[in-house]
């Protein structure tokens, strides 16, 4: 879906639950959308948006980041460094999809595809527990350190047996 179909939808969103797009929303918006890959802070978010709306203030992009959150257009996740980060929600998720967290460069990659829907069944079932949402994070070595260091082990091993 193109930038400008997915922000009349979060527009659409934002109707329904009586909120205007203001320009300052509409610039935070824009900011998440032209950076939908990169998991921002609320103070990325910020210095992104000044681009657009020199005008604004920190407190008005969290505040803006804490509304789209409550309405579930975005989602808010911690990766385990204490910063916050905010995610667009695909339209039409009942979930927010999981994370892939490098523990050693920080990358973090995505799994759109839910996996936890036999486990939600289960949950719900044995502890007659209504699940709203749920969030699975791994943490561990992503391809590329892991490459990395094949290389650089590799490249010790050389240099000891010259």
């Amino acid at each position: 879906m193109a930038v400008e179909e997915r922000m009349t939808f979060i527009k659409k969103q934002l109707h329904s639950q009586s909120y205007k797009l203001t320009p300052q929303r509409e610039a935070t918006v824009e900011v998440l959308l032209e950076n939908e890959e990169d998991h921002l802070s609320a103070e990325d978010v910020y210095l992104l948006v000044k681009d657009k709306a020199p005008e604004i203030g920190l407190a008005t992009v969290y505040r803006t980041l804490e509304l789209l959150n409550e309405l579930e257009i975005v989602d808010k996740i911690n990766f385990g460094d204490g910063v916050s980060r905010y995610d667009l929600r695909k339209e039409g998720a009942d979930h927010s999809h999981h994370h892939l967290v490098c523990i050693q460069c920080g990358d973090v990659s995505e799994i759109e595809e839910d996996l936890l829907a036999e486990v939600e069944t289960k949950v719900e079932r044995e502890w007659n527990f209504k699940i709203k949402d749920h969030r699975l994070t791994f943490h561990g070595v992503c391809n590329a350190c892991q490459t990395k260091a094949a290389e650089q082990s590799h490249q010790k091993e050389t240099v000891g047996q010259e």
